[in-house]
């Protein structure tokens, strides 16, 4: 398997990105809805959200390095048993799941932030608050936060079944091409 794109497949590095990127967002999604039944006594009551921030972070550095492959990297050719409307419904879903990404990040580094703290990342550093002073801007990023994860969470799930509907129904290398695993 190659590092980079070919022409047929996704390469070592664009497999694992997308791979990382989609664990992370499940187990992110996963470990959010599970904080918010927490109460004070709880010992993840603390450690769930500062895990979920610093993971939350780190995806955003995975993102934008993600990003910059794929401009600098050829994506593999479209098969050409899509038809027009599955490129374009395809493409037009890639851009949603990344700005999807980037906001669900976004809101949340406006909650965790609002009080004017900057974001312990691990305790290896610390992301500064740069948008403070708005009044209820917790309150108001929480609800954003919420709502784009169900819609990143539904979208991403959109994204894996019509995967599924290639590999199965349609018996093209669709899902084999992210899988790594196309026949030569």
């Amino acid at each position: 398997m190659h590092l980079k794109n070919t022409q047929k497949q996704y390469g070592l590095v664009s497999i694992l990105l997308h791979w990382l990127t989609a664990l992370t967002i499940i187990g992110l999604f996963a470990l959010g809805l599970y904080m918010v039944e927490l109460d004070y006594y709880d010992p993840w009551y603390k450690q769930g959200p500062d895990l979920h921030k610093s993971i939350g972070l780190l995806l955003l550095v995975v993102l934008i390095f993600r990003t910059g492959w794929r401009l600098f990297t050829n994506s593999p050719k479209p098969l050409e048993s899509h038809k027009i409307w599955e490129r374009t419904l395809a493409h037009l879903t890639h851009i949603m799941l990344y700005l999807l990404i980037l906001l669900v990040i976004f809101s949340g580094y406006l909650i965790s932030t609002a009080d004017g703290r900057p974001v312990s990342v691990f305790g290896w550093f610390d992301v500064p608050a740069l948008v403070t002073g708005i009044d209820q801007l917790e309150s108001y990023a929480g609800t954003v936060h919420y709502y784009l994860a169900f819609t990143l969470i539904g979208l991403a799930s959109l994204h894996g079944l019509a995967a599924i509907k290639h590999h199965l129904f349609d018996k093209d290398d669709t899902l084999r091409r992210m899988l790594g695993t196309v026949k030569k």
